[in-house]
């Protein structure tokens, strides 16, 4: 029998975790209110007065047709972002799974690109569609493709989507292959021995037992998609042509540091974190219905 180890000191505990309530409140509470208090009122550019408006700020960015705009390519984006990260990920955890040769260097190539900053993978991918100079733009207009995302406001979104996806699928290779390798093997042989093929022993063993990683990864992509891809929009695009490519947090940037509106930028910042936590939520309340844990 074991003796659990008791602290007798009741600060110890609070001292544990002053470190991490710290840093939560001064890069997480902290900016948050900030922004809240902002959005409430309306601000000279050099941020020495304000005025208490109330709504106003929000009443404004919601009639504003280039935000609704905005909020559309959004939707699209993080979708078209999920997926494409998602997707290829899963198949690529399921090939390195079977590796048995050179696993490892295998592994750590596909692991590559999580270490690239979003602004670098950005560049990458538009020295390679760049419609002088880029290797792939020259094999689309070889194909017949009128290639030139600075006046196509379609091809310009498909390219930071296609950076965007890029940039995750490492992370996600990451955690399927850390889910594949902790499924039973005994049970695949088991379901192998009774005749299941090797697609049927994927859709109706292996997938369900994913379940719950693909959830994980489902929300993390999803916040990846409106938060973390600023870097790629802005060295890519920078929101253009004609706003193709302004998403919600590229737009937040724009408005208050190059429009100087800070009030408004604030108020769009507070509802991106509302759309966020709203759709966290929501993931959690139905998706997650269909995990199966165990």
């Amino acid at each position: 029998m074991q003796r659990r180890v008791v602290f007798r000191g009741k600060l110890l505990p609070y001292l544990l975790l002053a470190p991490q309530l710290a840093v939560t409140l001064m890069f997480f509470f902290w900016p948050a209110g900030q922004a809240i208090w902002q959005s409430l009122h309306r601000e000279d550019p050099f941020g020495l007065s304000s005025r208490f408006v109330g709504i106003d700020n929000f009443t404004a960015v919601l009639a504003d047709p280039s935000y609704l705009h905005s909020l559309g390519v959004t939707a699209a984006f993080s979708v078209a972002v999920t997926v494409l990260a998602a997707a290829p990920s899963l198949l690529l955890a399921v090939m390195a799974d079977r590796v048995l040769r050179g696993a490892t260097l295998y592994k750590t190539v596909l692991l590559a690109p999580y270490a690239v900053a979003p602004a670098v993978a950005g560049v990458l991918w538009l020295f390679l569609f760049n419609p002088g100079i880029g290797i792939v733009a020259y094999g689309l207009r070889w194909l017949g493709i009128d290639w030139n995302y600075l006046l196509d406001g379609t091809q310009a979104l498909a390219l930071v989507v296609i950076a965007a996806a890029w940039k995750q699928i490492s992370y996600n290779f990451l955690f399927f292959l850390a889910g594949l390798q902790s499924i039973p093997k005994s049970l695949l042989e088991a379901a192998s021995i009774d005749g299941a093929g090797e697609s049927r022993r994927f859709w109706t063993i292996v997938l369900p037992l994913l379940s719950p990683t693909a959830f994980f990864l489902l929300v993390v992509d999803i916040v990846y998609a409106f938060f973390d891809t600023f870097g790629i929009v802005h060295a890519v695009t920078a929101g253009g042509p004609a706003k193709a490519t302004e998403i919600l947090v590229y737009k937040v940037f724009y408005d208050g540091v190059v429009a100087l509106d800070l009030g408004g930028s604030a108020a769009q910042s507070v509802i991106l974190m509302v759309i966020v936590i709203a759709l966290t939520a929501v993931q959690f309340r139905f998706v997650e219905r269909r995990v199966h844990y165990g």
